[in-house]
Formats: C-alpha cells, sequence, structure tokens
C-alpha cells in the first residue's frame, strides 16, 4: 500500500481539458469514425502526415464526396464516378466533369441498337416537334417522380418500346419486348399512354389523327439516339436522365401549351 502511494503521488497529473480529449478520442475509435493519418516523405526526406482517401485508403484526400458521405482523392473521383459511386446531380466535380466532356460517338455501339433501318431527317424533326417534346417529357416526369432512375433505364424503355413499334410498322404485329424491370416497365407504360393521348388530342381538334406508327417510331428512335450521346455509357450514369430534366425546369404537369418553344437539341 505505502509503495502505491509513492507511485500515485509521483504520477503526473492531467488537466481536465486533456481528459475531455483523450474521452473523445476513445469515443470516435468505439464508433469506428477515426481515421490515422498517414506519414509520407518527400524529396529531402521531410517527414509529413496527411488523412488518407476514404475509399483507396492510399492517397491524400482532397475533395469532398457527397456519394460516400467522406473525403476522397482526385484519381478515385475519377475512377469510380458513376462507376461504384452513386454521384448525386448536385455534385460539384460530376459538373465539372460533364461540361468537359464531348458528346458520345455513336460509332462503337451494337448498331442493333439505333435502329438502323429508320431514317430521320430534319423536316421529321420540324413537323413532329411537339411529339418529341410530349415524349420528352414523360421521361422528365418519369425521373423527378424515381432519383433512383439512371440512364440504362430510360435507354432500355426507349428500345423496348422502338421494337415493338419497328415490329408493328414492317410486320403489322403487335409485339411487346419484355422487360423484367418494373421501373422500365413503368417508362414504357408512360410513353405508350402519351403516344395515345396525343392522338386522341388530334382527333379532338382536327377531326382526325395524322400520327402514324412509323412516326412514333421515329420518334422514339431519335431520342434513343440522342440518349446514347447524352449518356457516359458507366454503370450508374445519369447525364442523359439529368439532361432532359433540365429541359422542363418549371414543369410540373403536362405540357399543354402547344405554342411552347421546343427544347429538344439535336445530336
Amino acid at each position: 500500500m505505502r509503495d502505491f502511494r509513492i507511485w500515485n503521488q509521483k504520477r503526473p497529473q492531467k488537466s481536465h481539458f486533456e481528459v475531455g480529449q483523450a474521452r473523445n478520442r476513445l469515443s470516435t475509435r468505439a464508433q469506428g469514425l477515426h481515421k490515422s493519418p498517414h506519414r509520407a516523405w518527400d524529396n529531402r526526406g521531410t517527414e509529413s502526415t496527411f488523412l488518407p482517401c476514404s475509399i483507396c485508403d492510399i492517397r491524400k484526400e482532397k475533395r469532398f464526396c457527397p456519394a460516400v458521405h467522406g473525403r476522397i482523392c482526385p484519381q478515385c473521383c475519377g475512377e469510380q464516378r458513376e462507376v461504384t459511386l452513386d454521384c448525386p446531380s448536385d455534385c460539384t466535380y460530376l459538373r465539372q466533369a460533364r461540361e468537359h466532356e464531348k458528346l458520345r460517338s455513336l460509332e462503337g455501339l451494337d448498331p442493333a441498337e439505333l435502329f438502323p433501318s429508320v431514317e430521320i431527317g430534319d423536316q421529321f424533326l420540324y413537323e413532329h416537334e411537339h411529339l418529341l417534346m410530349g415524349l420528352s417529357f414523360v421521361l422528365a416526369k418519369s425521373v423527378n417522380s424515381d432519383r433512383t432512375l439512371r440512364d440504362c433505364d430510360l435507354l432500355a424503355a426507349l428500345g423496348a418500346l422502338a421494337k415493338s413499334y419497328e415490329t408493328l410498322v414492317n410486320a403489322g404485329l403487335h409485339y411487346e419486348a419484355p422487360l423484367q424491370n418494373p421501373a422500365q416497365q413503368a417508362i414504357v407504360t408512360e410513353l405508350q399512354t402519351m403516344v395515345k393521348e396525343f392522338r386522341e388530342a388530334e382527333l379532338k381538334h382536327t377531326g382526325y389523327s395524322r400520327l402514324r406508327d412509323s412516326d412514333a417510331l421515329q420518334a422514339l428512335v431519335f431520342l434513343l439516339r440522342m440518349g446514347f450521346t447524352r449518356t457516359s455509357g458507366r454503370p450508374k450514369a445519369r447525364g442523359f436522365a439529368d439532361f432532359v430534366v433540365s429541359q422542363f425546369p418549371n414543369s410540373e404537369g403536362v405540357v399543354t401549351n402547344a405554342e411552347e418553344k421546343s427544347r429538344i437539341i439535336v445530336p
């Protein structure tokens, strides 16, 4: 007991501030949030410390990533963007990357996906401006109602419905391309409804409907080809989805103003 009292008297006493800091460190480690700094040496042999990237845990973190709610290095940001990272549309670095990206070329894609037999001229785009705008609005509405939708979902829906119309135009048969994804099927249903309502509106105002099945096919293929140029092709890309949403910034309901200028941009 005597030896213990002597040892305790010689033991340095910590201030309340130091005790509080120690408790905070222990609490952080217990929650699994503590990140130990890494050491590095420059050419002169000077040692420095830095916090590592939350993804690779090797390189220095330099930017905040909202997808992982942590800080990552620029290399991981560039390599994993829209690949393993589900980047939100308002991410600053995602927007900067898109500003410097060129439109994707269609040459490297499977020709079968682009319906090469369907020809689309400038005259068609001029005469069916409102049909294109209506179909685009359906895509934008779908994205706004389900923020988990990606470019691949929109392209799959457009491709499936275009295939159905191609079979109808060429063979006169009603064929529905199978889609296992409920979200993609929902987009197809909305697009079909829009075409039906477009014909009904024409019938109501003019007494007959001028919209042919071949016109619907051309409109769908045009949007499909444009979508391929607007997406990066990455698994979680949303470039095309964000693009169609940006064309209707103030739209809350169905487009009813026939005189509204089309925002469709020809790729």
